[in-house]
């Protein structure tokens, strides 16, 4: 009985030391600050493709060009699609939210909304013709049209061999003048993480 009981005293002690063990640790960084724990793509990833792309498509000459043409109007601009060819799953839309926030911060180009959230405005405004004030009803045909579409692509090659492995991801964008069908502007970032495990 009595062994027992020791024996009971230990087992519990032994899985509360596991327990204490295996806790997880969590610690609060910077968003600026560059972690690695996969060598995955990650926010890091993110904010330095976003925050070169818009460096090289707001110092390009394509925006002087339009707006010498257009008696000094700003070009409006809708984001597309950023199409994943990568390797792995790679939420495009922080990544897309970065380079719409520095098109707003630019005050360079006029933004529109495009795809879901596009499609949610104007769901509203057809709500607005049967349930809103005909004076605060907002109406059909009235919406900006964009210039330009920036759409793109994020790529991958992995290079492996036993615990090594180099990443390697490639982001492509494309400006394209709506009406005429011409590409304006492309621009590239690419990143390569060596990974050892």
């Amino acid at each position: 009985m009595k062994f027992n009981r020791i024996l009971t005293v230990a087992a519990i002690a032994v899985s509360g030391i596991f327990i204490a063990s295996c806790s997880r640790q969590v610690t609060r960084v910077s968003t600026e600050e560059t972690i690695d724990v996969s060598g995955n793509w990650n926010n890091s990833d993110s904010r330095m493709a976003a925050n070169d792309l818009t460096t090289q498509i707001l110092g390009a000459n394509w925006i002087d060009t339009h707006t010498s043409d257009h008696q000094g109007k700003k070009p409006v601009v809708i984001v597309g699609f950023v199409q994943n060819k990568s390797h792995e799953h790679i939420e495009a839309e922080t990544f897309l939210a970065d380079i719409e926030s520095a098109f707003i911060k630019s005050q360079k180009v006029r933004l529109v909304q495009g795809g879901k959230k596009r499609e949610e405005l104007r769901a509203e405004k057809a709500d607005q013709q049967t349930n809103a004030t005909v004076s605060s009803m907002k109406k059909f045909g009235l919406e900006n049209g964009a210039d330009y579409i920036l759409q793109g692509s994020i790529n991958s090659i992995v290079d492996s061999h036993k615990k090594k492995k180099v990443v390697y991801y490639q982001v492509n964008l494309e400006l394209t003048n709506i009406q005429t069908n011409e590409v304006v502007w492309i621009g590239e970032k690419k990143i390569a993480k060596y990974v050892k495990n």
